[in-house]
């Protein structure tokens, strides 16, 4: 039987398509309904949903990928947006971040900055308007001043003028933010590869239900390869001095998609970190105080960190562990500089990274999941999906004998080590592959 006769026989690509954005549909209206509802999802529902959500968009991907058929910008925009609009029904869930963002956008407007003053400072404080009152009293560690960055602020600024007290403001300026990241990601790859991150219940989950801001430097980010790939090296430069301000995750592509440019446009991207924090740092205080003191003693999901601590103290793991990354990234910058790709290989730098740092949220692979759909990969989007297993915590257990945000251990087993499966495999398709083709 012929290609075309057992083609003939399914149906047509955009039913399956559209099927696909119905079925993931119904299991967000699902999350939203629940996520509506007083206390959070049942652990156990949500990683149903997950599982209802995730398998199609995969199955999908590799029906497209074996019938070589593209998927149209048109049906992949139409159902990333109706997806969102779903977790901007619903709402947050399992997190509380947002309290402080609801908090620093307010304090950016009353003060003109929201750093230095930890929240706590407030909680007698009468003045505090009635509609930021509940933010207040829901900060999480209120005893320190905030962490986020002047770009990031400028966000939840905008957020709270648009209207205060509001997650919904904010949700629905990630979701803009989001959507723009998906376009950009169409200048770098397929639309078939791109409705990996499109229609990722993670980026879902954690950007349009949630309201995590990290969207905004990976957007960043993402506009800086595309103009870099047009060669408009100031304007890329300006992009991944925003993207720093964002979040310090950023700085690990500067010198990659920097490796090609002048001076000048470094100075670019010196003078734009200069003019995002130089206000603040007149002030007297930024994030940075705050981003150091979480970088000391925090503690969560870790891998490598884990093990590596276990056996030497914590400072010499951070700095071992820190240095054997800085290795890989000079390693691979070298390889990078002598041509080959336009694309730095993020889920390389951001992979790595995420190994080795002592805290790993699931948010974290909003930086990784772009690259991941210019590069398909089993782990990553393996990854994707087990992460989202960090939710099982003793908060989220009712466990009142384990701490709030301990894991047990078999989550965190078993959320890397299927990674660590899905990685393996990758090599030896790759091993495979590379033999076929020295063979002949």
């Amino acid at each position: 039987m012929s290609t075309h006769d057992i083609r003939g026989n399914l149906p047509p690509s955009r039913y399956i398509i559209d099927a696909t954005g119905v079925w993931c549909c119904l299991g967000y209206i699902t999350l939203a309904y629940l996520a509506r509802q007083t206390g959070e999802p049942e652990l156990l529902a949500f990683y149903g949903i997950l599982v209802w959500t995730a398998a199609p968009i995969f199955c999908l991907f590799l029906y497209l990928v074996h019938q070589d058929e593209p998927l149209p910008i048109s049906r992949l925009f139409f159902w990333a947006i109706i997806l969102r609009l779903c977790g901007l029904l619903g709402g947050p869930f399992y997190e509380d971040d947002f309290y402080r963002y609801l908090w620093d956008g307010y304090r950016f407007w009353e003060a003109g900055t929201p750093y230095g003053i930890a929240p706590e400072t407030f909680f007698a404080d009468e003045s505090v308007p009635a509609a930021l009152q509940p933010s207040l009293d829901q900060i999480n560690n209120p005893d320190l001043p905030t962490i986020y960055g002047p770009t990031t602020q400028a966000l939840f600024l905008l957020g709270f003028l648009l209207k205060a007290g509001s997650v919904s403001s904010l949700q629905g300026l990630l979701i803009v933010v989001d959507l723009a990241t998906i376009y950009l990601l169409t200048r770098l790859t397929t639309a078939r590869n791109v409705m990996l991150y499109a229609w990722c219940p993670l980026v879902i989950k954690e950007i349009a239900f949630t309201a995590h801001p990290d969207g905004l430097g990976v957007c960043l980010v993402i506009a800086a390869i595309v103009l870099s790939t047009k060669e408009r090296n100031g304007l890329a430069a300006v992009c991944l001095g925003l993207a720093v301000g964002a979040k310090l995750f950023a700085l690990a592509l500067v010198p990659f998609v920097l490796c090609h440019a002048c001076p000048r446009h470094w100075l670019y991207f010196v003078i734009t970190l200069g003019l995002l924090y130089g206000p603040f740092l007149l002030t007297g205080a930024t994030d940075l105080s705050t981003v150091m003191l979480f970088a000391h003693q925090w503690e969560f999901n870790s891998s490598f960190y884990a093990i590596v601590s276990l056996v030497i103290p914590a400072t010499a793991s951070k700095f071992l562990l820190g240095m054997a990354y800085t290795a890989f990234v000079l390693l691979y910058l070298i390889e990078y500089r002598k041509g080959g790709t336009s694309i730095p290989r993020g889920d390389w730098i951001y992979g790595a990274l995420f190994i080795i740092i002592p805290v790993f949220n699931a948010w974290y692979m909003l930086w990784l999941l772009p690259f991941a759909a210019i590069y398909p990969s089993r782990w990553a989007w393996t990854a994707s999906v087990a992460l989202l297993l960090s939710y099982i915590t003793g908060l989220q257990l009712g466990n009142y004998e384990m701490q709030p945000y301990a894991q047990p251990l078999w989550a965190r087993l078993a959320e890397f080590g299927v990674i660590a499966v899905a990685l393996c495999w990758d090599i030896q398709r790759h091993r495979r592959r590379k033999l076929k083709l020295q063979n002949g």
